[in-house]
C-alpha cells in the first residue's frame, strides 16, 4: 500500500512509468478531446461544399444556361406584377442577346398559354388610362403604338369609347381644374385649360367646346372664345 502511494512521485521509476502515465494524461487532456472534433467539423464542411447544389455545380464548370431556359427566366421575372405586351418582351430579350429562334419560341409558347395576351393588355389599358388618367382616344393610341400593339387591336381596344363618353370626361377634368384658374382673366383661363385638355389627347374643337361652356356657367363672357386658340 505504501508503495503504491509513493510509486508516482519515485524518481527512478523509469520509463516504463513515465509510458503508463503519458497515455492517460494524452487521453484525458482538453487538448485530446478538441483535436478530433475540429478534424471531424472540417471534413464535414469540405463534404457539403464538395456536393453544392445541381445550379452552383454548373455555374461552377461553366456550364452556360439553354437559350431557351433564359428566356423563360427573363419573361417570367418580367411579367410579375404587371402585363406585357408581346413586343415589349421580344425588346428585352433582344437587348440581352437571347438568339432569335429561342426567343420567338418562348414568346410563341406564352401566348398559346395565354402569359402574353396584347388585345387583353390594350383593353385593360384604355379602362384604366382613360378612367385614371382622363386620356382621350388619340393619346391612348399614340401610348399602346409605342408599346407594338397591332393597329387592329388598338382600334379595337379603344372602340370601348365613344365621343359622348369621352366628352363627358372632358368635363370632368375641366371642372377639377377649373377652381385653381379662378383669379385669371379669362383667355389665361381658356389657355390653361384647353392646353390641359390637349395635353390628354382631346381635339381642339371638343377642348374649346367644353371650356367655352365650363366658362359659361361660372359667369364668364365668352365672345369670341369659339376661334381656335
Amino acid at each position: 500500500m505504501t508503495r503504491r502511494t509513493e510509486w508516482p512521485g519515485t524518481e527512478g521509476g523509469g520509463a516504463g512509468s513515465e509510458s503508463a502515465v503519458e497515455p492517460v494524461a494524452s487521453a484525458s487532456g482538453p487538448g485530446a478531446e478538441a483535436g478530433p472534433g475540429r478534424g471531424a467539423g472540417r471534413r464535414s464542411r469540405s463534404r457539403t461544399e464538395d456536393r453544392g447544389s445541381p445550379l452552383s455545380s454548373r455555374a461552377g464548370k461553366g456550364e452556360p444556361l439553354d437559350p431557351a431556359e433564359q428566356a423563360r427566366n427573363i419573361c417570367l421575372r418580367l411579367l410579375t406584377g404587371t402585363p406585357r405586351t408581346r413586343k415589349q418582351l421580344a425588346d428585352a430579350l433582344r437587348k440581352r442577346e437571347i438568339p432569335d429562334e429561342a426567343a420567338e419560341e418562348v414568346l410563341s409558347r406564352f401566348e398559346d398559354v395565354g402569359l402574353i395576351d396584347d388585345a387583353a393588355f390594350a383593353d385593360a389599358w384604355v379602362e384604366s388610362r382613360h378612367h385614371g388618367r382622363g386620356l382621350a382616344r388619340r393619346a391612348l393610341v399614340r401610348e399602346l403604338r409605342t408599346k407594338g400593339v397591332d393597329s387592329t387591336v388598338i382600334d379595337e381596344a379603344v372602340g370601348q369609347l365613344d365621343s359622348e363618353q369621352e366628352e363627358e370626361t372632358a368635363r370632368a377634368l375641366v371642372a377639377r381644374k377649373l377652381r385653381s384658374t379662378r383669379g385669371l382673366d379669362r383667355d389665361k383661363r381658356l389657355r390653361r385649360l384647353a392646353g390641359m385638355l390637349a395635353r390628354k389627347g382631346y381635339g381642339e374643337g371638343m377642348a374649346l367646346r367644353v371650356v367655352r361652356q365650363a366658362l359659361e356657367e361660372e359667369g364668364e363672357d365668352t365672345e369670341g372664345l369659339d376661334e381656335p386658340f
